[in-house]
């Protein structure tokens, strides 16, 4: 029997090119974690996350001190029992945030060190729906000195390269300025493009969110992103049933239950769940069964690399969230292939596993900390 003997950690900072605004807030630096599992049999997995805009040495620790010493020894195709095994253990230390995605980062490492096991693409592995993915084009953010007519330039630039569907940020300026905003990209993408709209959690009440949502409504957009903060789940009920426009969220929700909750409360008619945020493929495989008895279609939140695989094997998810630029998803300069979009969709890679492995050099440039080391010395070594 395949047993798990490795497993290291190691946490990363990239700086962006220049500082980016979301609605409500200014990052100037991402930082990362990422993970490789070993088999004795010599097969290695890789996971990673997105920690923030700070605090990225606690992914090493949780990493170190709690989760790899209940994988070390363990079969890893006893994916299900692994799982539950650390989401027990981290009960008292977080059932979200940090130590959650490093059950996320371990979880996808698992699968996919499974996956280059029986030299299968993940997607096939998991069950392939397509071998291919619709991609929408995510960009639109707060520059300094970025006027409408420069978003709706940016906008068209995606639509001219083939994107039928494109995401623009929203919520950081007054209603007037906001307007100029949408209507300037409205009018030069015209109205067949999806026009997709991210507010991370700019609004606090009901009724200022109102006023947004109606002025955005004649402008057909095909979601809001986040109108309100996670935990708000009354409120994004309250405004998907005051508005025609289709309520998004769940980027950095966590666990099949809140997911239930928000489902049964209306509070989102898409998900942007997050395989590296909500604990892993495996957590979002259930997310996603419990959506499709719901009716709720899936559009995964950031991390293509790895949700093209499970967009191409979830029956009722649609789009691949893309970033053409990689100053916003920075965790591009970290892996040695790249995924590319022709005419608005990803053709999936038929490597074994994600389909791609980290460039060494690059994590060496950008790492916080040495690898941390946990296993036999000969597996951490390869």
């Amino acid at each position: 029997m395949t047993k798990i003997s490795a497993v290291r950690a190691r946490s990363i900072s990239i700086p962006l090119d220049h500082a980016t605004s979301l609605s409500s807030r200014l990052v100037t630096e991402r930082h990362y974690g990422v993970v490789e599992l070993t088999g004795d049999d010599g097969h290695k997995g890789i996971g990673f996350c997105y920690v923030g805009s700070g605090g990225g040495r606690l992914f090493s620790e949780a990493v170190e001190s709690l989760l790899a010493p209940i994988l070390l020894g363990e079969d890893p195709y006893r994916v299900e029992g692994l799982w539950a095994s650390m989401y027990q253990e981290a009960l008292l230390q977080g059932r979200a945030g940090t130590v959650v995605r490093a059950i996320s980062a371990l979880d996808t490492a698992i699968w996919d060190r499974n996956a280059r096991a029986a030299n299968l693409p993940l997607y096939k592995y998991l069950g392939a729906v397509t071998d291919r993915v619709p991609a929408y084009a995510s960009g639109g953010y707060y520059l300094e000195g970025k006027t409408p007519d420069m978003l709706a330039e940016e906008m068209a630039g995606y639509v001219a390269a083939g994107y039928t569907a494109v995401k623009m940020k929203i919520g950081k300026h007054d209603l007037v300025t906001e307007e100029a905003r949408i209507a300037a990209v409205r009018e030069r993408i015209g109205p067949s493009v999806l026009l997709m709209l991210d507010a991370n959690n700019a609004w606090s009440d009901l009724p200022t969110a109102l006023r947004f949502a109606r002025m955005y409504e004649k402008y057909d957009p095909y979601f809001i992103e986040e109108p309100f903060g996670p935990d708000d789940i009354g409120n994004h009920a309250r405004l998907a049933a005051a508005t025609s426009v289709p309520i998004a969220t769940g980027e950095i929700e966590v666990g099949r239950w809140r997911f239930a909750e928000l489902m049964g409360r209306g509070g989102a008619i898409i998900l942007q769940t997050d395989a590296c945020v909500c604990g892993g493929i495996t957590e979002f495989r259930r997310i996603a069964a419990t959506a499709s008895s719901f009716g709720v279609t899936l559009c995964p939140h950031w991390f293509h690399d790895l949700h093209a695989h499970l967009v191409a094997s979830t029956p009722n998810a649609r789009y691949v969230e893309f970033f053409p630029d990689d100053q916003v998803l920075n965790f591009r300069r970290l892996v040695d292939t790249q995924i590319e979009v022709r005419g608005g969709y990803i053709a999936m890679s038929q490597r074994p596993g994600v389909g791609f492995d980290f460039d060494g050099a690059a994590l060496d440039r950008y790492a916080m900390n040495s690898w941390t080391q946990t296993g036999r010395q000969s597996d951490l070594a390869a």
